[in-house]
């Protein structure tokens, strides 16, 4: 144990020792840099923003360690010392300085980004707040604008797959980062979310073939397939739970980092709160199609699909060019900016 130890120690100085080498060489034959390599030779999106975070962060540079934690406020004069630091010439190289500035801001919004989202989450619904309690009463609006809800306190709050009588015990999970992705869904993309929910509740067949026809028309299944399917089985779910719990997958793809492929490639700048709800909607869409796709018995089988998805999605993540929504309908504006 304590050889290979020693040995894998020995390798990792080696190649730390090695690389650091190559840079010097490689910067000598080019008279490049590595951040200006990157920004040459790798067009703008993931690929390039994650590698000149990579590149930032394993500098031996104190300063460039710490530039991708400082307030965007900060970038710009970040930006100068950067050029200072490396020598680089900004009246030779304007366009480098624009390359960095728009990766720094992808990378210190994601930070930020987290800090927002984790806020909210540690948030608790508070029934004696108005805000939350008019968020609450949006949600049901929304979702069932022809049917009035007789009191705050009520069974009602079923028929949108909450547990109880009243929602807010629902939301101790994620706090009101759930009650937020839920409101946003239900608020921006209203009929999707009113047909989603619609299907959970009534998952027969001619409502479940029309959804896939509208959203999924290289589904695995042919119609035939579809048509041997019991329909008439309980595979549905409550909604507003499952939406809290789809909310939990997506704080964990954004704090785990998997997300800063999506987010760097469809933010041109600072990803924002918005751009996390958009893809909680994009989520909710996906994982809709998939339960429907994976056919399971019954709701005791939530945690495997689940499981199952989340796995498809990190796969998908994976890829450096990878947009899960690049035209999700509720985010048309910010794919236009």
């Amino acid at each position: 144990f304590f050889a290979r130890m020693f040995v894998q120690v020995c390798l990792y100085f080696y190649c730390k020792c090695l690389w650091r080498c190559l840079k010097f060489v490689v910067r000598k034959l080019t008279g490049r840099c590595e951040l200006q390599r990157i920004c040459y030779n790798t067009k703008p999106g993931a690929a390039r923003t994650m590698k000149i975070e990579a590149s930032l962060k394993g500098s031996k540079s104190k300063r460039l360690q710490t530039s991708v934690s400082v307030h965007p406020d900060a970038i710009e004069k970040t930006i100068d010392d950067i050029m200072e630091l490396k020598r680089i010439n900004p009246d030779i190289n304007p366009q480098l300085g624009v390359s960095l500035q728009a990766c720094l801001l992808q990378i210190v919004g994601y930070r930020n980004l987290i800090a927002e989202v984790e806020k909210l989450r540690r948030e608790p619904y508070d029934s004696e707040n108005p805000q939350h309690e008019e968020m609450l009463l949006k949600l049901w609006k929304c979702l069932k604008p022809n049917s009035p809800l007789k009191a705050r306190i009520s069974k009602q709050w079923c028929e949108i797959g909450f547990q109880g009588d009243d929602p807010k015990t629902d939301f101790r999970g994620m706090g009101l980062l759930g009650l937020y992705n839920l409101v946003y869904f239900a608020e921006w993309d209203t009929e999707i979310a009113q047909q989603v929910l619609s299907d959970s509740l009534q998952p027969k067949y001619s409502t479940a073939w029309q959804y896939l026809d509208l959203f999924s028309p290289h589904s695995q299944f042919s119609k035939a397939e579809w048509e041997k399917k019991k329909f008439d089985k309980a595979i549905g779910y409550s909604f507003a739970i499952v939406g809290i719990n789809i909310t939990d997958l997506a704080y964990n793809l954004l704090v785990s980092g998997a997300l800063k492929t999506h987010f760097y490639n469809v933010a041109p700048e600072a990803p924002t709160l918005t751009h996390f709800q958009q893809t909680f909607c994009y989520l909710m869409h996906e994982f809709h199609k998939f339960w429907i796709e994976e056919d399971p018995l019954d709701i005791m089988e939530f945690n495997r699909v689940r499981e199952k998805f989340h796995k498809r999605i990190l796969k998908q993540l994976q890829n450096p060019e990878m947009a899960l929504c690049p035209h999700f309908a509720a985010s048309e504006s910010l794919i236009n900016m």
